[in-house]
């Protein structure tokens, strides 16, 4: 597409500043040098090109250059350009740093207002075409912690980002920062982006955890999407989770068991309170019961896990039997045994009383 035509006027004054340089050889006065400023944002705010209004400065400095002009004064007149060419990019420059301000500004208070579902909705789905966004459709939101908080200016969101762009530049997708954490939203029909936001996230926060939120439609779905990922990467601090990428889909069972959470309270005061009578307390057996089930059960591999002989583990698991009334190796037992172990984690229990 050709460059739009730069009107004469953001040069109104140059020549006439030339040729009274080439007769005086003074200097141009504050009041020139804050015209040519003033000027620069003019153009600026116009959405001209500032290599294109230098070019045409050289041009014009060219078609009136002082026929008058000797040797001496010519230099006078290479100084007053620069000046005016000076003066004119700072105040150039000046507008395109206030834009950049504006616009990082607005993108923030669009992405607050989005993963907060403040503001209008229907009003929300107009600001997001602005940011590639179409919240009429699907969303899923992905969110990666890593060792350090990150900024939408750090290295790590910049080189994810590029990352990103590189691969799936035609896409609509929205990389940000909050609260420390990076933040990638993507079109729900498109898990490949998030697959690859996560894989290139986990490596550049040198093993961060990654969550991926389920794709929701409206502008509501985003917020929604995001929340669940939250949500997954705290079960996972919770839960002692050590997986590098969470999907909030696969952790569905855990908001189910805690949905009634007296419930879940009495199970496992009843279920595994009586541990709290071993030597020790109960972490410990707790723990041996955690890692026997995620084993499948298999005692060998339990106690390969927990640095523990297969007999001092059969001794664990005998004196869980002789304290709970409940055996782990017996099927009709496992399942309830597990379930108050799940809800141990989740409710923070011995160190927390429920």
């Amino acid at each position: 597409m050709p460059e739009p035509e730069i009107p004469d006027s953001f040069l109104e004054g140059y020549a006439r500043i030339l040729r009274d340089v080439a007769l005086t050889g003074r200097r141009l006065t504050r009041e020139e040098l804050d015209t040519r400023r003033a000027l620069g944002r003019l153009a600026a705010e116009a959405g001209h090109q500032l290599r294109a209004l230098v070019r045409m400065h050289l041009a014009e400095s060219r078609t009136a250059w002082p026929a008058t002009a000797d040797s001496a004064s010519a230099e006078s007149v290479l100084f007053a350009m620069e000046q005016a060419v000076d003066a004119f990019a700072e105040g150039f420059e000046r507008a395109q740093r206030l834009t950049v301000r504006r616009e990082e500004a607005a993108r923030r208070e669009f992405i607050d207002d989005l993963l907060y579902g403040r503001s209008d909705l229907g009003r929300l789905a107009e600001r997001a075409t602005r940011f590639g966004l179409r919240l009429s459709r699907a969303h899923a939101v992905a969110v990666a912690t890593g060792p350090d908080a990150y900024t939408e200016t750090d290295a790590v969101p910049r080189h994810v980002e590029s990352a990103l762009l590189a691969r799936f530049g035609g896409r609509k997708i929205l990389l940000t920062t909050k609260d420390g954490r990076l933040i990638c939203i993507a079109p729900g029909n498109q898990p490949d982006v998030l697959r690859y936001f996560a894989k290139q996230a986990h490596a550049a926060t040198d093993g961060g955890r990654v969550a991926v939120g389920r794709a929701h439609r409206g502008p509501g779905g985003v917020v929604q999407s995001y929340d669940e990922a939250l949500a997954a990467l705290d079960l996972a601090d919770r839960m002692d989770l050590d997986d590098p990428v969470l999907h909030s889909a696969d952790l569905l069972v855990y908001p189910v068991l805690t949905r009634d959470r007296q419930a879940m309270a009495d199970l496992v005061r009843s279920e595994l309170g009586p541990l709290q009578q071993a030597r020790g307390g109960a972490e410990p057996l707790l723990k041996t019961l955690s890692v026997y089930f995620e084993a499948g059960c298999v005692a060998a591999e339990t106690a390969r896990r927990l640095a523990l002989s297969v007999r001092a583990l059969t001794y664990r698991l005998e004196r869980i039997h002789q304290l709970t009334g409940s055996d782990p190796s017996d099927p009709m037992h496992r399942y309830t045994l597990q379930t108050a172990v799940i809800g141990a984690r989740l409710l923070d229990w011995p160190a927390n009383e429920v």
